[in-house]
């Protein structure tokens, strides 16, 4: 099985990319020679890291009946200082809302998205950290940043 978009330069720094039907507009801003129609490039590295994993687990609590009120991602980047510009760090925050109850099973989906199921985030850790925190009624049950970090300093 293959993935396959086709993308489309559009003139000066805009392209537009047909995605299983849908096209999504790439586009620099006034000040590099585009027009702003659309978002940079790399971003999107981050969103499909936030859809492939928010898909994993909104899949996993519905099948348990353990649906959150409210369920949101924030995706942080780091860029490098010096070309290429590059993520050499990701940060996700998992942030749910809803009854106690549920608390475990939402904790419990994350790591097994992350551990187990999310392809996109499984092909960036190989190239860069990717952590993540959980928080549950603005309340972090999680975080392995710190640990990360740790890690790599003792490394």
């Amino acid at each position: 099985m293959t993935h396959e978009i086709d993308v489309q330069w559009m003139g000066k720094m805009q392209f537009n990319a047909l995605v299983n039907g849908h096209t999504i507009i790439m586009d620099g801003p006034e000040k590099v020679g585009g027009e702003n129609n659309g978002p940079i490039p790399k971003p999107f590295v981050l969103t499909a890291l936030a859809g492939c994993t928010g898909m994993d687990i909104a899949s996993i609590l519905r099948k348990a009946g353990k649906n959150p009120q409210d369920f949101n991602m924030k995706v942080l980047g780091e860029i490098s200082t010096r070309v290429p510009i590059e993520y050499v760090a990701i940060h996700i925050i998992y942030e749910f809302f809803g009854n106690e109850d549920n608390k475990e099973a939402a904790l419990s989906a994350v790591t097994d998205s992350q551990e187990k199921y999310c392809g996109v985030s499984n092909m960036l850790k190989k190239a860069l950290p990717v952590t993540w925190e959980v928080r549950y009624n603005n309340v972090t049950i999680f975080n392995n940043k710190k640990e990360t970090e740790m890690a790599e300093i003792e490394l």
